[in-house]
């Protein structure tokens, strides 16, 4: 079968908070009647990502068309999760013009582009294309090291710091499988820390792969989706840290859910998770927050210390008012204290 026959598969890729979700839902608002499915990979005990994507009411994305994986990393659960769920996408009566995969922000893309080598899937899909999404502002305050020697040069330079963090390799092999890299948040940059930032992925980069700074995920999904790349024939020049490894896990990490009351000011309630969050070291706090006379649900977002909020639709009649966030950080977090942070 030619390439040009099969579906294509676009995966979204990117560190937690770095706007997959909502340059997803930019897609699926300016897709001109292309007929699209999502599959969604969460990390975490409720599906917050799939709400804000089914919440856009798009046509060429109906909701029967938005596929929600919540029991593992996709790159760890190919076989139990990701290819049922792709059997039924493309079984389904209306079989879409072209599928979009967003990964958990723990994901290691390349297991997941390895499936489409299989010949059950490769008879019928090929990867058009692998999105790493970049929070430009994370990256420019030093949160990654693009270069490990020169992490382990620092170490040896300063015992005192400890800088074999996990999340480094996981974003360094986001970007080594990228087909093309979204610098999102740049608006949060000046031309020097752009410049720079662009200069430091552009170094990390096996080969050469265009780098297009965005703000909220605004992009064409022409420059998304069309890419031809059929990555699953390109394995060998999308290097890994975890090439030689049979398996991985993602046991440096950690999410649990934490029920909050309604909120009567949503500004003290982001204040209060950026306390929380500087206090715990927290990665990532996602959810739904009832806010007390209003009709609409909160969505609230935080990445670190920085947190954005809107309110995304309106409670549906009978719909349990829950206040629900995910909490995200590495292995060691304080559930009780955060619970307790959280909920006085």
């Amino acid at each position: 079968m030619n390439t040009f026959s099969k579906i294509p598969v676009t995966i979204v890729t990117g560190f937690l908070g770095a706007g997959k979700t909502t340059l997803i839902r930019h897609v699926l608002e300016h897709a001109k009647g292309r007929r699209l499915a999502l599959i969604v990979n969460e990390f975490g005990d409720i599906g917050v990502d799939g709400e804000i994507l089914r919440a856009c009411g798009i046509e060429s994305c109906s909701e029967e068309n938005i596929v929600e994986l919540a029991n593992g990393c996709l790159c760890c659960t190919v076989a139990d999760d990701f290819l049922p769920a792709i059997e039924a996408v493309i079984s389904h009566e209306k079989r879409p013009e072209h599928i979009i995969v967003e990964t958990s922000g723990l994901a290691l893309p390349k297991p997941l582009v390895k499936a489409f080598d299989w010949p059950s899937v490769r008879a019928r899909l090929t990867v058009d294309g692998v999105i790493a999404v970049v929070d430009g502002a994370a990256v420019a305050g030093g949160r990654f090291a693009d270069n490990p020697d020169a992490v382990l040069a620092q170490r040896a330079a300063d015992q005192a710091v400890d800088h074999d963090n996990p999340l480094e390799e996981v974003y360094e092999d986001q970007l080594l499988c990228a087909d093309l890299v979204v610098l999102n948040k740049s608006d949060l940059l000046d031309e020097v820390a752009l410049a720079k930032v662009l200069a430091e992925i552009t170094a990390s980069l096996p080969r050469a792969v265009k780098i297009v700074p965005t703000r909220d995920g605004a992009i064409d999904p022409a420059v998304l989706l069309g890419l031809m790349a059929a990555a699953e024939d390109d394995l060998a020049n999308r290097p890994s840290h975890h090439d030689a490894e049979t398996e991985h896990d993602h046991d440096d990490f950690d999410s649990f859910v934490v029920d909050i009351g309604p909120t009567r000011d949503p500004a003290a309630l982001l204040a209060q998770l950026q306390t929380v969050v500087a206090a715990h070291d927290i990665l990532r706090i996602k959810g739904f927050v009832e806010v007390v006379g209003k009709p609409m649900r909160l969505l609230v977002q935080g990445v670190g210390a920085r947190f954005r909020s809107h309110f995304d639709r309106a409670w549906a009649q009978g719909e349990d008012r829950r206040s629900r966030l995910v909490v995200i950080g590495e292995k060691g977090l304080d559930r009780a204290a955060i619970l307790h942070a959280l909920t006085v």
